[in-house]
């Protein structure tokens, strides 16, 4: 299935959820394309990364977000996994793991239970060079106000390092591979 059918199978084209996560989506998926054809040593799969990072934030309508147009009633962190639950149930387990790896700089099972995160207690952390190159690309795009235009590096980092020095350390391991 062709990622915009599967969006438009949960989201409503036009509508305010929609359109943020199919903006957010593409900039994502052209920024880790950059990525991807400026690091051909890496091998990653184009075109999966393409689906993939359209797919990314699939779940965000679970969640409780009405500045992005998402009415669930689940807390925000929780999108990843929900998405993940999605994915597999759409056959996409690859693309369902992007899902729910790409939370922050990822997370490990002792950040999520130190920080009483509403998650499962298990590891979301990115493992294939494409869940690498996805979950440092969306850190660059977040939802609200410039949908496309890229953050600056330094903020990002900032907004890491309160979550912990793990995250931070992860995200400059991956800016120092893939910039």
């Amino acid at each position: 299935m062709i990622p915009i059918d599967i969006i438009n199978k949960y989201y409503q084209p036009g509508t305010k959820g929609w359109h943020i996560l199919t903006e957010h989506s593409k900039a994502v998926r052209d920024f880790a394309l950059d990525i991807v054809s400026r690091h051909p040593e890496l091998n990653a799969d184009a075109q999966f990364v393409s689906d993939a990072a359209m797919l990314h934030d699939i779940g965000i309508f679970y969640t409780n977000a009405p500045d992005l147009g998402c009415y669930g009633d689940k807390p925000y962190i929780c999108h990843g996994y929900l998405g993940r639950e999605l994915l597999e149930k759409e056959g996409l387990p690859q693309h369902a793991l992007v899902s729910e790896r790409h939370t922050g700089a990822g997370l490990t099972q002792e950040e999520i239970i130190a920080q009483n995160l509403p998650v499962p207690h298990r590891d979301m952390l990115p493992v294939t060079v494409e869940e690498q190159i996805i979950c440092f690309a969306d850190k660059f795009f977040n939802k609200s106000k410039e949908l496309t235009k890229p953050q600056m590096i330094e903020k990002i980092r900032r907004k890491l390092l309160k979550h912990g020095q793990q995250q931070l350390d992860r995200f400059n391991v991956w800016a120092e591979r893939f910039m």
